[in-house]
Order: structure tokens, then sequence, then C-alpha cells
């Protein structure tokens, strides 16, 4: 007696299915979630309901099998996205929003007529409930001749590395509190 591959009851002629692209030994209630597969036959030749583009057979080892797609290639680093072309905002984006408004002598409603916006904008970003649209944000740094964005800071400069490859280890970013 064998046990059923998905289910696990013990059956005595279990039958060869291909499930996910995954060839299983089952019962003869759990075949119908996928399609036999004959034994004298190679797989490539079975179609499934859940194609995963496999064509090695179920009896080899993985040597023999290609992969067609190579989306994870190695050696091309770390893959690029939306968020790296993305201009931090400053952490005190909300006292140089006021700052640069009070030093041009504006009020918050006079501001807000400048820039086509609510006052009630103006007051949440002074206050820091609310961060500035990348338009409010181009408004504001054109209007108050302020920079919004977070640039470099001191401690980010002062990082070295002392691995001889010049990038940076977790123990070069971490500070313990045991030393």
């Amino acid at each position: 007696m064998v046990q059923c591959e998905m289910c696990g009851k013990e059956t005595g002629s279990p039958n060869r299915v291909k499930i996910e692209g995954a060839e299983l030994d089952v019962c003869d209630e759990c075949t119908d979630f996928g399609t036999e597969v004959n034994q004298g036959s190679s797989s490539d030749s079975t179609s499934t309901k859940y194609s995963t583009g496999s064509s090695s057979s179920g009896g080899s080892s993985g040597s023999s099998s290609t992969g067609s797609t190579g989306s994870t290639g190695g050696g091309s680093g770390r893959r690029s996205d939306m968020f790296d072309e993305m201009d931090e905002i400053a952490q005190d984006y909300d006292e140089r929003i006021r700052t640069g408004r009070e030093d041009s002598g504006l009020s918050q409603e006079d501001l807000a007529k400048k820039l086509n916006e609510k006052a009630s904008l103006i007051r949440k970003l002074e206050h820091g409930d609310t961060l500035p649209s990348d338009e409010v944000q181009r408004k504001l740094e054109g209007e108050l001749g302020i920079d919004l964005s977070a640039g470099s800071t001191d401690d980010e400069s002062d990082w070295s590395s002392d691995s001889a490859t010049g990038e940076y280890t977790l123990g070069d970013v971490v500070e313990r509190k045991d030393s």
C-alpha cells in the first residue's frame, strides 16, 4: 500500500498525475485535481490546467531542465524600482515651509492664494499633518525659495567601510549598545 501524495490516504494502485507542474502519485479521488501522466510517454505531450512552463520529466533530478525565463539571472545587482527615482522629503519640511513663509512676510492665506491652493492645506503642511504632493512641493520651493528635499546628512557622509571592497556592511552602520 502506498500513501496518496495529496491527501495521505492509503491506496493500492496510485495514479501518476501532473498538478501545477509537479508529478505526484495520488489516489483515485485526487486524480481529478490534475492531468494523468502516461508512464511510457514524455511529460511534454501532456497539458495541465495550470501550466508552469516546466519541460522536465518527473523522474529526472533536474539536471536536464533548462530555465527559459531567466528573469532572476545574477550579476545585475539590485533591481531598480520607482522609488529610486523619487526624492525623499526632508523630515523638517514643516519648519522649512513655515520659516520660508515668514521670511517672505506672507500669511498662510496669502501664500495659499499665490499657490492657488487652500489655506487649510498650508496649515496642515506647517503642522506636519500632511505631506505635500510633488506639485505642491514644486510650487512651495519656487515661491518661497526653499528646498524640501532630504539631502545627505552628516551621518551618511561620515560612514566608512573597513572592508577592502569599499562596500558597506551591517557593522559599518549599526551602533552596538554593549560597546
